[in-house]
C-alpha cells in the first residue's frame, strides 16, 4: 500500500464498542483482502478487551496508547513505530490517551 493510502482519509465507523471511558470515535480502512487487513484510527477513550477470538498484529502508525494485559497486569505503552501481537484468547484493556492509528492483520489463526 502507498504511504498516502496508510494516512489518507479513513471511513467513519462509529464509537469503539464497549468504550467506558472518553469518546472514541473509530475510523477505518478495510483492504480487500481473504484475512483481515486494513488501517483503524481511534480517538482517545478506553475500553477492556474480553478474550480474543483470534491473534492480532499491529504495527501502530501514530498516537500513544496504553495496553494492559489482563493476565499478569503488565501495563506497556505504545507509540508511532511499535508492532503489538494480541494472540488468540489474550485479554486486557486499551486506554489510547492521543487518536491512535495502526497497521491491522487478524484472522490468519
Amino acid at each position: 500500500m502507498p504511504a498516502a493510502t496508510l494516512l489518507g482519509e479513513l471511513e467513519p465507523n462509529g464509537p469503539r464498542p464497549g468504550f467506558d471511558t472518553g469518546n472514541p470515535e473509530t475510523s477505518i480502512l478495510k483492504f480487500d483482502t481473504s484475512i483481515k487487513t486494513g488501517i483503524w484510527e481511534c480517538e482517545p477513550g478506553g475500553w477492556d478487551v474480553a478474550p480474543r477470538e483470534d491473534t492480532e498484529v499491529c504495527y501502530i502508525l501514530s498516537g500513544q496508547a496504553t495496553i494492559t494485559d489482563a493476565s499478569t497486569g503488565r501495563r506497556f505503552e505504545i507509540s508511532g513505530g511499535d508492532v503489538i501481537v494480541q494472540p488468540k484468547d489474550w485479554s486486557g484493556r486499551w486506554e489510547v490517551t492521543e487518536t491512535i492509528r495502526k497497521f491491522y492483520c487478524h484472522d490468519f489463526d
